[in-house]
């Protein structure tokens, strides 16, 4: 079982009410429009902090929930909302985590001594509060921008022990080969998508059989329904067949670039519509493995040999759409450039490529693609960074993020300053707090 103090660290984003075998005694502390902040969000917060060996002043984990509470506020008066399947998919995502990390849903709802329903409704407020503020300062923030002088004031305003390291950070190319499926394997796997349509058209609840059925564990829990989402945030065939159903109406049998799947319309809401799915995904056999990995050590003897380049043979036979084209390189999707640090690389990459040295080419090996795909690799590494203070050189991009996040937040502050001349606050004066928002210390 995991330790008390790592797990309190875990659940680091939510202000649950309970402290490891007592609920805290709740105080109202700060008033802001129809938001309120607890003594209890605080203390907990607080706790947290510790247990994550993290030095935060009470003042500013108090200055941190007013600014949060002032977002939602706004976010309310300006009707803006969350949806609450949105708002359960997150609560489940996480509370999956939770559980994988906690190792069983015994013990964690031995930790926090109540059932795992009643956990839920506890972090369910706190989910959809978070998501409102992110929501609210999207909207605030939407139209800043940062130019490159900014970029590098910003940087020389940074003093040296601020300067963030970077990890040793690799380049990579990739050729990728998806295994085929069986015939009879597809022919059967629409079948019984075949079977399940006729079930829901003859009277059964298409959420049910989706819990029974669909491969899809983002939704499976919710009856697989997915939330509103645009065209451009949905597989093309997957948007085709869902824009053009009507309400309740239910779809043929959709391939798409995930699977075979049925699909239902639960409502459209202008360019976004809301639906569930079933999603089966034919199996791969062991010939079909051996077949995509054969053709693959083949692709790579020929490199090795030096009768083509990788880069000649990333373009006429791999089959990774992102990154065919680009000579085979791999992009960071968590930076948009070409460099990774190790622990950003997919599991089955890093084993592989931790292994090489700058111009090594792999032997082939099983892995995912960024959907989580089975495909067959072969890498190629390409270059090799030690690690380093950032600098403008080498980590522009990193620094430019940097940058337009400190701009967005003074931003905010100055947005929070300004609203509250005409926003009801009221915040307890046992509280003596030097805020960094001025305005916070006005008296009520």
């Amino acid at each position: 079982m995991l330790k008390k103090s790592l797990f309190v660290g875990l659940l680091f984003s939510f202000s649950l009410l309970y402290s490891q075998d007592e609920k805290l005694a709740d105080k109202i502390v700060a008033v802001i429009g129809k938001s309120i902040v607890l003594q209890s969000d605080i203390e907990q917060q607080m706790l947290q902090y510790k247990a994550q060996r993290q030095n935060i002043e009470r003042c500013e984990v108090f200055e941190n929930f007013l600014m949060q509470k002032m977002l939602v506020n706004q976010a309310r008066i300006d009707s803006i909302e969350i949806s609450e399947v949105n708002v359960e998919m997150s609560l489940n995502n996480r509370m999956d985590y939770f559980l994988q990390q906690a190792g069983s849903q015994e013990k964690l709802e031995e930790y926090f001594n109540m059932p795992l329903n009643q956990i839920k409704d506890e972090m369910r407020e706190s989910i959809r509060e978070q998501m409102l503020t992110q929501k609210m300062q999207s909207e605030i923030t939407k139209n800043i921008r940062i130019t490159p002088s900014e970029v590098k004031e910003f940087y020389k305003s940074l003093p040296p022990d601020s300067i963030p390291m970077i990890d040793q950070q690799i380049e990579y190319k990739q050729i990728l080969l998806y295994p085929s499926f069986a015939k009879q394997s597809i022919y059967e796997t629409r079948e019984k998508l075949l079977d399940i349509r006729k079930r829901i058209l003859a009277g059964e609840k298409f959420s049910t059989l989706a819990v029974l059925y669909s491969e899809d564990p983002g939704s499976v829990t919710n009856g697989g329904e997915i939330g509103f989402m645009s065209r451009s945030e949905l597989d093309p065939a997957y948007a085709t067949a869902a824009f053009n159903l009507k309400p309740g109406a239910v779809s043929g049998i959709v391939e798409s670039q995930f699977g075979f799947h049925i699909i239902q319309l639960i409502a459209r809401e202008g360019d976004r519509v809301n639906t569930r799915h079933i999603l089966i995904k034919p199996k791969i056999t062991a010939k079909e493995l051996q077949l995509a990995f054969n053709r693959l050590d083949s692709i790579a003897r020929a490199i090795k040999a030096d009768s083509i380049t990788f880069e000649k043979a990333a373009l006429i036979y791999s089959e990774d759409k992102t990154t065919r084209f680009a000579s085979g390189q791999v992009v960071n999707p968590y930076t948009n450039s070409t460099l990774f640090e190790l622990d950003q690389l997919p599991k089955e990459d890093f084993y592989i490529l931790s292994k090489l040295n700058v111009g090594d080419i792999s032997q082939p090996f099983q892995s995912k693609d960024e959907n989580r795909k089975d495909a067959y690799k072969i890498v190629k590494l390409t270059g090799k960074k030690d690690p380093h203070r950032a600098n403008l050189d080498d980590d522009y991009l990193l620094i430019q993020d940097l940058a337009l996040e400190s701009k967005k937040k003074k931003y905010v502050d100055e947005w929070i300053e300004n609203k509250l001349s005409t926003t009801y606050f009221r915040i307890d004066p046992t509280f003596d707090c030097n805020f960094k928002i001025n305005a916070w210390r006005k008296k009520n």
